[in-house]
């Protein structure tokens, strides 16, 4: 993820991004606002402007929703508020988001082994 972030994106880092919507935040005084549950509210709101989107697609229509201008556009303008509220979120909590992810990824693999036949959940 990081290495799509990075070349999508002029070679920032997440970091980097945190600090650009930290110091937006504070040039606009939003900072008081900015509370755990705050973030981790409007990150819940954000999530669902993004269900809607594909909420009465049938599955072949939501796999095509990309190739729709619009549609495509609006499916990126809600994923950057999901992961602006997301990186906002850590930020305050001093949550590193790529470590949190890996550690995440490291034990789903231990908990979920593939069984050798592709269908790891059976």
């Amino acid at each position: 993820m990081s290495d799509s972030l990075q070349n999508q994106n002029g070679g920032r880092t997440v970091a980097e991004l945190q600090r650009r919507l930290a110091d937006f935040a504070a040039a606009r005084d939003w900072g008081q606002y900015h509370t755990p549950k705050n973030l981790v509210a409007a990150l819940s709101v954000e999530a669902g402007e993004l269900v809607e989107i594909f909420q009465w697609l049938t599955p072949d229509q939501s796999a095509r929703v990309m190739a729709d201008s619009a549609s495509a556009a609006r499916v990126e303008d809600e994923v950057a508020d999901v992961l602006a509220y997301l990186l906002q979120f850590c930020e305050v909590l001093g949550v590193d988001a790529l470590a949190a992810l890996e550690a995440k990824i490291e034990r789903n693999e231990t908990r979920f082994p593939t069984s050798g036949n592709g269908h790891s959940m059976e």
